[in-house]
C-alpha cells in the first residue's frame, strides 16, 4: 500500500509537469505506472488527477478568465474567443464519449504503442518547430472559428496516449498560422473544457470503484499534480516564446526510445 501511495505522488508530480507541455502527460504516467507496477482500477487515476492541473491553470489565469467573461456580453472579440474555445472542444467531446471504452481498455493498455507515438510525435514537433514561416496570428484571441474547429479535430489525435493533447493542439495551431506563444496559450484555454469534460465523464463511469485506496491515491495524485502544474504554467509561455519546442521534441524522442528498449528487453 505504501509503495502505491509513493507511486501516486510521483505520478501526480509527473502529470502536473507534463500536462501543458507537448510531451504527453498520459503517455508519461501510463509508462511510469507500468514500470512502477502501479495499479489503477478502471484507469480512473490517470484521468481524474488531471483536475489538479485544471485547477492550476484556473488559478494562474483567473483574472484573465474573469475579464474575458465580463467582456463577452459587450465585446465581440471576447465572444469570438469564448466561441472558438467551445467550438474547438466539441470534436473531443463527441468522439471521446463514443470511443471511451476502446481508449481505456485497449489504447491505455498498450505501452509499446505509447512509446512509438512519443517518438513519432517528437519528430513531428521538431519539424514543425524548425519551419521558417511568418505567423498570421500572434494572439490566441484572434483565432477564427474555422481554425479553432480544425485545432479541435487535431486535438482528437491525442486520444491515442503518447500523442499529447497539448502537443496536438500546439502543432495544429502552428501549422494553421499561429506563432509559438499564441499556440501554447490557446492550448491552455482549450485544456480547461477538454480536461474538465474528461474528468466528469470518467468520474461518472467509474464512480462504483472509487473508494478506499483507489480514492486515496487519486487525492494524493491530484494534490501533487496541482502543485507541479502551477510551476509549469507560469514558466512555459515565456520559455517557448524565446526557445521554441525543440527541447520537448528531443525529450519525447529520448523517453520513447528508452521505453521502447526497456519494453523490448522485458518481454
Amino acid at each position: 500500500m505504501e509503495s502505491n501511495t509513493i507511486a501516486a505522488a510521483v505520478l501526480g508530480i509527473l502529470e502536473g509537469l507534463t500536462e501543458f507541455i507537448p510531451v504527453s502527460s498520459t503517455g508519461h504516467i501510463l509508462l511510469a505506472g507500468h514500470f512502477l507496477g502501479f495499479q489503477s482500477p478502471g484507469r480512473a487515476f490517470e484521468v481524474i488527477i488531471q483536475l489538479g492541473a485544471i485547477m492550476a491553470i484556473l488559478g494562474v489565469y483567473a483574472s484573465r478568465i474573469l475579464q474575458i467573461l465580463r467582456d463577452a456580453p459587450t465585446e465581440p472579440g471576447a465572444r469570438r474567443f469564448v466561441a472558438a474555445v467551445l467550438v474547438a472542444f466539441l470534436p473531443a467531446a463527441v468522439i471521446g464519449v463514443f470511443a471511451h471504452g476502446f481508449i481505456k481498455t485497449v489504447l491505455f493498455e498498450t505501452p509499446m504503442l505509447i512509446a512509438v507515438m512519443l517518438i513519432l510525435g517528437g519528430i513531428i514537433l521538431l519539424w514543425v518547430d524548425r519551419r521558417s514561416v511568418t505567423p498570421a496570428y500572434s494572439r490566441a484571441e484572434d483565432f477564427p472559428l474555422p481554425m479553432a474547429l480544425k485545432i479541435g479535430f487535431i486535438q482528437c489525435l491525442a486520444m491515442i496516449p503518447g500523442v499529447s493533447r497539448s502537443g496536438a493542439t500546439i502543432v495544429g495551431a502552428l501549422l494553421l498560422g499561429a506563432d509559438k506563444r499564441s499556440a501554447a496559450e490557446f492550448s491552455f484555454f482549450l485544456a480547461m473544457p477538454t480536461m474538465l469534460g474528461a474528468f466528469v465523464y470518467d468520474l461518472y463511469k467509474n464512480q462504483d470503484i472509487l473508494h478506499g485506496e483507489a480514492l486515496g491515491n487519486i487525492v494524493i495524485g491530484f494534490v501533487f499534480a496541482f502543485l507541479s502544474a502551477m510551476v509549469v504554467v507560469r514558466w512555459l509561455l515565456g520559455y517557448v516564446s524565446h526557445h521554441g519546442y525543440a527541447l520537448f521534441a528531443w525529450w519525447r524522442i529520448a523517453v520513447g526510445s528508452v521505453s521502447l528498449i526497456a519494453l523490448t528487453a522485458i518481454g
